[in-house]
């Protein structure tokens, strides 16, 4: 085998295989191939907080596989997402192969290829353009999943006895609790004060203007001079009835040009909300749906 591609699912693996040749195998690693350890912290905080990775029970053999087919590959490409996670499982994905067999050289038997789409055009130039392991998105990867332990690990058993089993805290939920908390005593202390608003609508007596076209609602701002800060119902209806008495005369019109410009495209964070708004999406079923979008090559990376 000349060439040999690892993708993170099958549904990416099969896009890829319509524009890669037949000298390209393409296999699917599943996402990661490693993780910190379940059932224990898994870092050490006296050595600089270094992660120790061990391979989960149910991903032994299928890395194992994926090992015994490298060993076979002239050249290993890894093309897993271009983002932090994965960086990481490019990165760990070298490691383990490096563990199970010697023939893979970290610096010069691998290439790795990132796109942002999986087009025909985006994936041949990736492919002619390969670059090494990012060590800095690795190491950003790396601090988000030691953070999310250091937090998790030891905040979660509070929630299990005081709230409820097997719920999850870490680095995000936490942070927004807190936020979500500060808000609300924030709405408790909120004094809410009575204030009324009084809009009148007027008809153009314009001879140019005897339609509904000349109609136009106003809405109360001032009283002589001062602001119109209206208090409680009493004070409104004595407003209102000099109103009614008045007589209203229009002394300037302003005319400005108005520009609307369509969305701009989604970000993570505008796709979630958008789904959630619109579809009732929790964010996770969200992303589930984009990934799956993007591995068909349908939508650029998310």
């Amino acid at each position: 085998m000349k060439n040999l591609v690892i993708v993170e699912s099958p549904t990416k693996a099969r896009t890829l295989s319509q524009f890669l040749g037949k000298d390209y195998e393409i296999i699917a690693s599943m996402g990661h191939v490693r993780d910190l350890p379940r059932g224990e912290f898994g870092v050490d905080v006296e050595k600089d907080f270094a992660p120790k990775y061990v391979i989960p029970k149910e991903k032994i053999k299928s890395v194992n596989s994926i090992a015994k087919t490298a060993s076979g590959a002239e050249k290993l490409w890894l093309a897993s997402d271009p983002d932090r996670e994965g960086e990481a499982i490019a990165w760990n994905l070298l490691e383990v192969i490096s563990d199970k067999q010697k023939g893979i050289s970290k610096k010069q038997d691998y290439q790795r290829v990132a796109f942002h789409e999986i087009t025909r055009d985006a994936v041949m130039d990736a492919f002619e353009h390969p670059r090494k392991i990012d060590d800095d998105l690795v190491s950003a990867q790396q601090a988000r999943r030691v953070l999310d332990r250091l937090v998790g690990y030891k905040l979660s058993p509070l929630l299990w006895k005081k709230v409820k089993s097997k719920l999850s805290a870490g680095r995000v939920q936490s942070v927004a609790l807190r936020l979500v908390v500060e808000r609300e005593r924030e709405i408790e202390a909120f004094k809410s004060e009575e204030y009324w608003a009084i809009e009148v609508t007027l008809q153009s007596q314009s001879e140019n203007s005897k339609s509904e076209a000349g109609q136009f609602d106003a809405l109360l701002i001032k009283i002589g001079d001062k602001k119109a800060e209206i208090g409680n119902k009493d004070s409104a209806d004595k407003i209102v009835s000099d109103l009614e008495s008045a007589k209203y005369k229009v002394y300037e019109v302003r005319a400005k040009d108005a520009r609307k410009y369509p969305n701009p495209p989604f970000t993570t964070s505008t796709l979630q909300q958008a789904a959630a708004n619109r579809l009732g999406y929790v964010p996770k079923r969200t992303m589930r749906l984009a990934q799956g979008l993007y591995e068909k090559g349908l939508i650029t990376y998310m």
